[in-house]
């Protein structure tokens, strides 16, 4: 009997785990959307603490301190004389902490703080940068906390010039040497990359612009923006790190950076006699005898057959029944009232109406007989005026080798306020460009990144939804179902994607079975137990007989057994954990 109850009660165990598997999915499945933002608002807004780099470099701004001891806004008016239009720089600037998705505690950034406004300013680097030989490294963040829909967050960088650069009349026409960054307005959305270049020949400067610029990508988080220009003429430009594009000063850029050894010779005219068509009617060719111009290029299908259940007594359309004529009409001054058409009803199956064959092309059509072409034996090919050295003809192949620059400014004009800039870095290594990202763009746009993820959580699937709200009887319900119908496909593959449905029909058979035992063992004890139970309901004294001997060994021995089971019973219960915990994984 002991042996029977200590396997029912590994089955009760068996089920117990299964259940408890069960609870533990239960509490283990995905917070709803108001947990989960509480959760994220605590990891969200425990923002590390802004640091002022070590790093140095010619030119490297974090508006930390001090900063409009650097930085002098415009007071320049700009006049267009093609429209007659005059506008001066009156957008503000301020330096202050992100009021949209923050990335850093104290961190300051330039802000152009006016919406529909043109905005200049600018600051002089503390020693000229000469690139001469050297890889040049420009890198800065911007960040539309407003959106941008139209305007410019790109910087110039300004050409040194012995005369000095007058900051407070800063304007588009202050010389600049490179002008980077994001243009976005309506079909425009790219990275600039113009460089502007001297002629050596006119001394005129030109700019040339890259063709393919990379999309700006710019947005309410911060956005890094970095271009590298080497001593060998290739440069990248990287879009949050990553490369968006890369080419040479040399082949990627409009106009090209120098000129054509040779040009046309304007003074060159095409002879009169030129011939340029290749192909020529044959005057040779004549039209064939059977050629019918005049054929139709349709004619009647004479095998088509009128359907058998064609209509040809029903028109197409039939008043409707169900109008039913406005009381306030008037038919005096309406005119008399008549019921809008609908299709007849009755041809919606058949064809309704006169009975017409239907066109097919005309096998005999040909139409308007041209002469075929054939090869012009007088043709010369295009005609194109003659090649003369070109006068203005220069190479350059270090164009690299920029205009010294002497300050940096962002002088743009924009629909929407709040475009922040910060950590730019003006130098020739690449290393500490990168370095400076890691203190600070990388921390951040983590941070911006989870904001945003709050703000705008991904909608659930109504499926999800349903999964989600379900009781744990629902959800076993679901599972089952799933398992069964895998299961008879691919009976181990169900087994394998629903462990929890394993469990539960193994601890519901080990059950079933510890049940029946225990209650076969109560019904059907040791047959020596049951005549020492009946022995002693037929007892008339109290005095001592050799059965009440017996039955007092008996007691003893049952203690025993009962003792032995108490002492086995811990053993067994942790095989019976132990196996149930193997079932769940």
């Amino acid at each position: 009997m002991a042996r029977t109850f200590t396997l029912g009660l590994v089955g009760l165990i068996a089920l117990s785990s299964a259940i408890s598997m069960v609870h533990a999915h239960e509490e283990q499945k995905p917070f709803n959307a108001g947990n989960d933002k509480l959760a994220t608002d605590d990891a969200t807004y425990q923002l590390a603490e802004f640091k002022a780099t070590s790093i140095k470099a010619p030119f490297l701004e974090q508006f930390a301190t001090n900063w409009s001891d650097r930085w002098t806004a415009s007071e320049a008016t700009k006049e267009s004389n093609a429209e007659g239009e005059v506008f001066s720089y009156v957008g503000k600037w301020s330096v202050e902490e992100p009021s949209v998705y923050p990335g850093l505690k104290n961190d300051l950034g330039l802000v152009a703080k006016s919406a529909a406004a043109h905005h200049a300013i600018s600051a002089s680097l503390p020693e000229v940068v000469d690139n001469k030989d050297k890889t040049l490294v420009v890198q800065y963040e911007v960040k539309a906390q407003d959106g941008l829909e139209c305007g410019g967050a790109y910087m110039k960088l300004l050409t040194e010039s012995p005369q000095g650069i007058k900051f407070k009349e800063f304007s588009n026409d202050t010389p600049y040497t490179i002008m980077f960054g994001p243009d976005k307005c309506g079909a425009t959305d790219k990275v600039h990359f113009i460089f502007r270049h001297k002629n050596p020949i006119t001394g005129v400067h030109e700019e040339k612009h890259l063709q393919s610029a990379p999309l700006s990508k710019l947005s309410k988080r911060t956005t890094l923006y970095t271009l590298i220009v080497n001593p060998n003429q290739t440069f990248e430009i990287k879009v949050n790190g990553e490369s968006a594009a890369s080419g040479s000063l040399l082949e990627n850029f409009q106009p090209p950076v120098n000129p054509a050894k040779e040009i046309d010779d304007t003074s060159d005219t095409k002879p009169a006699n030129w011939v340029e068509e290749a192909r020529i009617p044959d005057a040779k060719a004549t039209k064939p005898e059977d050629w019918d111009e005049e054929a139709p290029a349709t004619i009647l299908d004479e095998k088509a057959i009128k359907p058998a259940d064609w209509l040809e007594g029903e028109a197409a359309e039939i008043p409707d029944p169900e109008a039913v004529k406005p009381e306030d009409w008037d038919d005096e001054e309406d005119g008399d009232w008549v019921p809008v058409s609908i299709p007849n009803p009755k041809c919606e199956r058949n064809g309704c109406g006169p009975w017409v064959r239907p066109r097919i092309s005309n096998p005999a059509y040909k139409g308007k007989w041209s002469a075929p072409l054939i090869d012009n034996p007088n043709y010369k090919g295009v005609w194109a005026p003659r090649k003369i050295p070109n006068p203005g003809f220069f190479e350059d192949l270090s164009p690299a080798n920029f205009e010294k620059i002497g300050a940096v400014g962002f002088e743009i004009w924009t629909m929407q306020k709040d475009i922040l800039f910060d950590n730019i870095y003006i130098g020739h290594s690449v290393a500490d460009a990168e370095s400076l990202a890691a203190e600070t763009w990388e921390i951040k746009y983590k941070a911006e990144k989870e904001q945003e993820e709050l703000a705008n959580p991904i909608p659930k699937s109504k499926e999800d939804d349903s999964k989600a709200d379900e009781s744990l009887v629902q959800f076993m319900m679901r599972q089952f179902r799933e398992f069964t119908a895998m299961a008879i496909e691919d009976p181990m593959q169900a087994m394998t994607a629903y462990p929890l449905v394993v469990s539960c029909l193994a601890g519901a058979v080990g059950v079933s079975f510890g049940l029946m035992l225990i209650i076969v063992g109560l019904m059907h004890g040791d047959p020596e137990s049951q005549q020492l139970r009946a022995a002693a309901k037929a007892k008339k004294t109290d005095a001592a007989t050799a059965d009440d001997k017996a039955e007092d060994v008996s007691k003893v021995d049952t203690d025993k057994e009962g003792d032995e089971e108490f002492k086995e019973e811990p053993v067994v219960r942790k095989r019976a954990i132990a196996a149930a915990s193997s079932s769940n994984k």
